[in-house]
């Protein structure tokens, strides 16, 4: 082979070896990378990161290039770009944290323990990336909320209690309406349709509260024999009054309404 072939291929072994960097080295660099990592944010957005990686810069302590506030909101932003052959990490949350909004690259589950939020992931062959949106409710904030909550159903069990006694009122209104309606229906019924003397001879039984004999009655009203006799006929014809006959004397009662 000459000298002129030789060019030739060396030239197509330096294309080659070029080509197979550009295919395969960035697939070999980025299945350099792994993490296993803790990650624990504080109350004022302070991020520590321990563990084990070989990721440049990535295990550090308190830092708050990762998080951002906005009012309550709290942002988390953790993103790599380059590929991990593998990753774990576990996310610790501030106490009295509760998530709004979470997003991971890889596969997470939330777990809960002495009212912290704990996020654990992980993933193959791909970048790393956790953002999660969190909001902070302190302790003091739990208790007030607590206390509005407790007054909040004091306040309704005695509007409760309340309404209950006012039903409880107005039902022994009608109640007592309803009685006294028909103590007044019964004595319309005792005076409809009677005379003049009928009335006076119920009216005297009422106001005695006790049997009186005709004679009684007679003296009392100053009405003649005669007509007394005859009205308390009609009286008990009526039903209004009963007679009972105690030797020469008839007692005479109202009955009862």
């Amino acid at each position: 082979m000459g000298l002129k072939g030789k060019n030739y291929l060396k030239i197509i072994y330096i294309i080659l070896t070029l080509l197979l960097s550009v295919l395969f080295i960035p697939s070999i660099h980025s299945q350099e990378y792994y993490a296993n990592i803790s990650i624990d944010i504080d109350e004022s957005g302070f991020v520590t990161i321990d563990g084990v990686t070989n990721y440049p810069d990535l295990i550090t302590e308190t830092t708050e290039v990762y998080t951002s506030k906005k009012q309550s909101y709290w942002l988390l932003n953790i993103t790599k770009e380059d590929v991990f052959s593998d990753y774990v990490f576990e996310l610790t949350l501030p106490e009295g944290s509760s998530i709004n909004y979470i997003k991971s690259s890889g596969s997470i589950r939330i777990e809960e323990s002495l009212g912290s939020l704990t996020v654990k992931g992980f993933g193959q062959n791909e970048s790393f990336s956790i953002i999660v949106q969190y909001q902070i409710i302190k302790k003091e904030d739990i208790a007030i909320l607590n206390l509005d909550i407790y007054v909040l159903i004091i306040a309704i069990l005695l509007v409760a209690v309340t309404i209950f006694f006012i039903i409880i009122s107005i039902n022994k209104r009608k109640t007592l309406s309803n009685k006294l309606d028909s103590k007044v229906d019964d004595v319309d019924h005792y005076y409809k349709g009677l005379s003049e003397r009928q009335r006076k001879i119920v009216d005297l039984l009422n106001e005695r509260k006790r049997p009186l004999t005709q004679t009684e009655i007679q003296r009392d009203l100053d009405i003649p024999k005669a007509a007394i006799s005859r009205n308390i006929n009609a009286l008990e014809i009526k039903g209004l009054i009963e007679r009972e006959k105690i030797g020469m004397s008839n007692l005479i009662r109202l009955k009862k309404l």
